[in-house]
């Protein structure tokens, strides 16, 4: 039986150091119930009493040697493993990242912006109102009563007979010539709707930038003065601005302002239909019912208003030639800007 222990001993010795070991078959092949351990200490109850004895502590010192071999060769084997997923995995701080895409503001966010930078420059401020209007401010207000032929021309989206979806940002002038008394020097822009026919020029939803300006001794000049600023700023510091007349309900006089092509300076090209000129917006003196109506005197004040169509500058700015690529968020598109 001591030569059988000792042969265990080591068998188990060279095969727990063998290159390719599988440490839990060994454990069970010599540890197990049925191991070869096991079974030899089984039959020592066939031995002498005075052999038992030694039998037992040489069996217990197999028994000992292979277990922390076992646990021993674990250990390194874990050790030898996690070394090697931390040099696999190593990161090299050193070498360039990969940097997610950077998104770029949308043609109408920078048009937009830079129209607004261009007023608060001269001193206007910004107001906002809602898109969900009465037909108090979008129409009545602006000198535009029911049955006003003015109100066909809108093609508004009337929820109730009272409540619509704005169809211009002019009710929050009116909102504004409430609570605040002259000198007003304000700039509305925002979405509005009307129901046109989606095509290269035309959409449902727009977006405008609405002014006005009220205040004692305020005159066409002041108006021709701010928007050939704005004008300036936006198209470049060659452009020059013509008034062409015109009629709104809730100004009198009215014009139409065109820009000097900014692409051929004036001499005729594709963009401006060989014109030299290009048409960007709408304004005139407010009309005095419309102060009137907000408990402001036309005789002690006067003002001049104006609104300009985002999607028609932009277009013009960027050479845009379809309405409906602002909207479509085709990614070739935008990442153009």
């Amino acid at each position: 039986m001591k030569e059988r222990l000792l042969e265990i001993k080591k068998e188990a010795e060279e095969a727990l150091h063998a290159a390719s070991a599988d440490l839990e078959a060994l454990r069970i092949k010599y540890l197990g119930k049925k191991g070869e351990l096991t079974a030899v200490v089984r039959g020592m109850g066939a031995l002498s009493p005075e052999e038992r004895p030694a039998m037992g502590a040489l069996a217990n010192e197999v028994r000992s040697y292979i277990e922390g071999e076992i646990t021993r060769l674990k250990q390194e084997y874990e050790a030898r493993a996690k070394e090697n997923k931390l040099r696999e995995e190593r990161l090299d701080v050193t070498m360039p990242a990969s940097l997610p895409a950077v998104g770029g503001r949308h043609p109408l966010a920078k048009t937009q912006r830079d129209m607004e930078d261009i007023f608060l420059g001269m001193g206007f401020s910004i107001v906002d109102g809602p898109e969900v209007e009465l037909d108090y401010y979008n129409f009545q207000a602006l000198n535009m009563p029911e049955g006003h032929p003015a109100r066909d021309t809108q093609d508004t989206f009337y929820i109730t007979d009272n409540i619509l979806l704005r169809s211009q940002t002019s009710g929050v002038q009116i909102r504004t010539m409430e609570k605040k008394k002259p000198p007003i020097r304000i700039i509305s822009p925002g979405r509005v709707y009307r129901s046109d026919e989606v095509d290269a020029t035309h959409s449902p939803l727009f977006h405008q930038v609405e002014g006005l300006v009220v205040d004692r001794g305020i005159t066409m000049g002041d108006l021709r003065g701010t928007l050939l600023v704005f004008a300036k700023g936006l198209f470049g510091s060659e452009t020059r601005i013509r008034f062409r007349p015109h009629h709104f309900p809730y100004t009198e006089p009215s014009a139409e302002v065109d820009v000097s092509c900014f692409a051929c300076g004036g001499k005729g090209c594709r963009l401006c239909k060989n014109e030299g000129w290009i048409e960007v917006l709408g304004c005139g003196m407010v009309h005095p019912n419309v102060l009137r109506g907000c408990d402001i005197d036309p005789d002690e004040y006067s003002g001049f208003a104006f609104g300009i169509g985002i999607e028609r500058v932009a277009m013009l700015k960027y050479h845009i030639d379809d309405m409906r690529l602002l909207y479509e968020n085709d990614l070739r598109f935008l990442s153009q800007f």
